[in-house]
């Protein structure tokens, strides 16, 4: 019998760190119990462990649902993810990354043929001294695994889902929660994948939709092997893996349900996944305090797995840039990307090779590529265009129009100083737009908060260390009286200030509005363009 809060809770929080299936759970400063994961603490503790630690005797038992209502006995799962609610750590290595390439470009990518006569995707490392190389199979639980030949291999990689992406990093997220990921397995079930990739809120799929969309995307990310030649790195002597899964499937758990007929109906899955050989060499805590392997994770955004669910078909060329932000921005946040570069990711090399040859299938591209990233700012990831390389002539006419006033005579001004202009914002592109964009250059992509970096209890001190001397040299914010006033005094407008400093008008006027407060990067941005103390 599961158990539940009662309402003389208090909060002391004694019973959350208690439990061992994550059945608890704080949502809106309240406590509660999930049933499906409450099994009496069985196969943990002999009692229920937050009824004897909690000094109020707040958890009691769940009154059983009368009527047609039959108990589900499930396996216990692993912890839940995103205990916050906005995100969680997950492991990002290069192996990582690549699979996540894999699942989302899918035919998109380099695929070659082996000397064996499989097909394969290579990814050189440190200049060509070493390299990782990724093959197909569509035997789940073969081990060792075999590759596909080509035929085989390409049809399989046509039949992937880039919804499979989202499995790939919640099992990536489940493996940086475990000491030895490559040793020890993780359980996750259909309840949680829904709710972590948002088909809990779909209304328009049944229940048995929903479990043949989990099952089909849940395998995929496990149809991938590696093998790594990784070259030395610091204090990491180079290493060799054979051929291996990314991704162990150990067993698919069937939940049927019994009806008044006798028939048997699916209600559930449990699945039993672990992670390959590679993350003895990428996600080990203990090799990497001795020199002998990494331990590289970033920041799994919660809203980033329910955009994928809600974008991936009208605006796919997003979601592949999406996902590839995501380990780039973690290398750092201000890193000059070409606009090439988010092509080929959106749309593949082939695609571009063929816009560059074809006038029509070159304005189909233009405006995937400027409604796509459309839909990034939409979503929080605004681009930042470098003004020298990606002016306002070129930039999509969405970005120009952020710079509107919102007030009513500032829009009007806005708009009549525009129209005496020697180049309105409306006007048309230039001539040879395209070859512009083959050299424009986006500085970089300013994230939403879900994006950056948390600080995570894995260990990492040193990542503490520069947060707390980062806050202790923090300077008094300037105000937006007193960046108005610098401005006014060295005559200059708000657009020539936002050219300045590669900000847009409204985040200048909104800074002098005082709508938010200025990060310490820009603080000392502004300091230094208006020269203020």
């Amino acid at each position: 019998m599961a158990y539940k809060i009662s309402s003389s809770c208090v909060g002391c929080d004694t019973c959350l760190p208690k439990c061992p299936t994550g059945a608890i759970k704080l949502e809106d400063e309240k406590y509660s119990i999930n049933p499906d994961l409450c099994n009496n603490c069985k196969g943990y503790y002999p009692e229920p462990q937050c009824v004897i630690h909690c000094p109020r005797s707040c958890p009691i038992p769940s009154q059983p649902k009368k009527g047609r209502y039959k108990v589900d006995h499930r396996t216990a799962t692993s912890p839940d993810l995103f205990p916050n609610g906005i995100n969680n750590p997950f492991a990002s290595a290069i192996v990582i990354w690549e699979g996540c390439n894999i699942l989302a470009q899918r035919q998109s990518l380099p695929w070659e043929i082996d000397a064996s006569g499989k097909l394969c995707y290579q990814r050189s490392v440190k200049q060509g001294q070493g390299k990782l190389t990724f093959w197909i199979t569509d035997h789940l639980y073969l081990d060792p695994p075999q590759a596909l030949a080509h035929a085989r291999a390409t049809s399989v990689i046509e039949g992937m889902d880039i919804r499979a992406t989202g499995m790939h990093m919640i099992y990536a997220a489940h493996a940086t929660a475990l000491d030895k990921p490559w040793e020890q397995e993780f359980i996750i079930n259909d309840r949680q994948i829904e709710k972590y990739l948002g088909l809990d809120k779909r209304k328009d799929l049944s229940k048995a939709a929903k479990l043949t969309l989990i099952k089909d995307i849940a395998q995929q990310p496990c149809k991938i092997t590696t093998a790594i030649d990784w070259p030395d790195q610091g204090k990491v002597q180079g290493f060799s893996i054979s051929e291996s899964r990314l991704w162990h499937l150990l067993e698919i758990e069937h939940h049927f349900q019994e009806d008044s007929t006798g028939c048997k109906h699916l209600v559930g899955l449990t699945f039993r996944v672990r992670a390959g050989i590679w993350a003895k060499y990428f996600l080990n805590k203990q090799g990497c305090k001795q020199g002998r392997a990494f331990y590289q994770y970033g920041n799994l955004p919660k809203s980033l797995l329910n955009t994928l669910m809600s974008i991936w078909q009208q605006h796919e060329g997003a979601a592949r840039m999406m996902l590839w932000l995501l380990f780039k921005t973690k290398m750092g946040k201000q890193q000059r990307i070409t606009v090439p570069t988010l092509m080929r990711v959106a749309y593949g090399e082939e695609k571009v090779i063929q816009a560059s040859s074809h006038r029509e299938e070159r304005k189909r591209r233009l405006r995937a590529f400027e409604s796509d990233l459309e839909v990034l700012s939409h979503y929080g990831l605004k681009p930042v265009f470098d003004p020298v390389t990606y002016p306002p002539a070129i930039q999509p006419l969405w970005a120009k129009l952020a710079d509107i006033p919102e007030d009513a005579e500032a829009e009007l001004e806005f708009w009549i100083n525009d129209g005496s202009s020697d180049r309105p914002l409306t006007d048309s592109a230039p001539r040879g737009k395209w070859n512009l964009l083959r050299n424009a250059r986006i500085l970089w992509f300013e994230l939403p908060q879900p994006w950056e970096p948390q600080l995570t209890d894995l260990g990492n001190k040193k990542q503490r260390t520069i947060a707390r001397t980062t806050k202790s040299k923090t300077q008094p914010a300037l105000s937006g009286e007193q960046i108005m006033t610098a401005r006014k005094n060295r005559s200059l407008s708000q657009r020539e200030l936002a050219q300045m400093t590669d900000k847009s008008q409204s985040w200048i006027r909104d800074i002098e509005n005082g709508r938010f407060r200025l990060k310490l990067k820009d603080q000392l941005l502004l300091q230094k363009v208006l020269d203020l103390a």
